[in-house]
């Protein structure tokens, strides 16, 4: 006779809670609110050991190498990314990488920074014989100097006991919320101890939109060759005629004195205008005439976003780039920072206004 197969038990079902829009906020805000008052605390209980911790790692001649497990390993992702992008070279290690062949990655001048709440995480702790036997400095992150991975360390940043705001009080959130603030707290008082500049900032940033902001307009401008440029003495008519470009054109023509400086812009609408008014005549006289005279202008290795701010603020369409003896080397146009603009535009809007002149009239 066959056996019958045994029967596969099914889970138990669990109950659902149904929670109404209004009762979602209500949790959300609460579980926010409480997070917030456990990093209060944690900035409360930062003392000494947090110098200690600092004058380590600005002497560090190696690297900042972040380590932790689960949750806190995430954090410690995340912490080592900010180090490295303010100015303090870091890598994160895996413990359990690290014990199968990734401590090769650490040397005598490094910096381990544990990240561990219970300070007992066995894959943690495993690796503290190595670390003491490789003689470097151990900075430990967790709840209490007496735990294994506190007594084993050089210095200790305690954050003491915090309640996890999860219904069951086990989840890691409030500790890891605590352990991402301290690691923003180190990485951003090093990065100010070292000077770290919006040009610094710049260098390990060149992509997305925030490499572009902080990028130089000599980047993004027109260059002169592909610009409409011309004499401000010659007349209208003979400039009409002579700049002509082919493919896409700016709407400005930028004119220069006899030094080749920039003295002046006109615009299509400024042509537009001289019809409008029907002044034939205007066409034979020179630009220096009828041209919007000193144009407000962005030196050469202005910053993206700073040349897009004033675009925004003052409502411009061009923006000459010229260099320090005022000659022009290119143009950045509206066009080719939209999105910036807008949204530097919706900033600009949020701030209450400097004073109540109305801008010059420019291009």
């Amino acid at each position: 006779m066959s056996k019958e197969a045994p029967r596969r038990r099914s889970a138990p079902r669990k109950t659902i809670t149904t929670l109404t829009p209004e009762e979602q906020l209500r949790a959300a805000r609460e579980i926010v609110r409480r997070e917030a008052a456990g990093v209060w605390k944690v900035s409360y209980r930062l003392n000494s050991s947090f110098c200690e911790a600092i004058r380590l790692l600005f002497a560090c001649r190696g690297s900042a190498i972040i380590t932790g497990m689960g949750k806190a390993g995430l954090i410690g992702q995340k912490i080592a990314a900010t180090l490295s992008s303010t100015g303090t070279p870091a890598h994160f290690l895996h413990p359990a990488e690290a014990f199968h062949g990734d401590l090769g990655r650490v040397h005598a001048q490094d910096v381990v920074v544990m990240l561990t709440q219970s300070g007992e995480t066995a894959e943690v702790t495993q690796l503290l014989p190595s670390l003491r036997e490789f003689g470097v400095p151990l900075i430990a992150i967790t709840s209490a100097r007496t735990s294994s991975v506190g007594r084993a360390a050089s210095v200790v940043i305690e954050l003491g006991e915090l309640e996890e705001v999860c219904s069951l009080g086990l989840a890691p959130s409030t500790s890891t919320t605590a352990m991402l603030a301290v690691g923003d707290a180190l990485a951003l008082v090093l990065s100010k101890m070292r000077n770290f500049q919006a040009d610094d900032f710049a260098r390990f940033h060149p992509g997305g939109a925030l490499g572009r902001k902080l990028g130089k307009v000599d980047d993004i401008m027109r260059p002169l060759a592909d610009c409409r440029c011309a004499s401000e003495s010659l007349s209208v008519r003979e400039v009409i005629v002579k700049c002509t470009k082919p493919g896409r054109r700016s709407g400005a023509i930028m004119l220069t004195d006899k030094a080749g400086r920039l003295t002046g812009l006109f615009t299509d609408s400024d042509l537009a205008r001289l019809f409008e008014k029907r002044d034939e005549s205007a066409l034979d006289r020179p630009m220096c005439t009828v041209m919007i005279n000193h144009p407000t202008t962005v030196l050469s290795g202005t910053r993206v976003g700073d040349a897009v701010a004033l675009l925004a603020q003052r409502k411009f369409s061009e923006l000459p780039v010229v260099d320090k003896k005022g000659r022009p080397i290119g143009l950045v146009d509206v066009t080719d920072v939209l999105g910036m603009k807008e949204e530097a535009e919706a900033e600009t809007a949020k701030k209450p206004s400097q004073n109540n002149t109305p801008p010059k009239k420019v291009a």
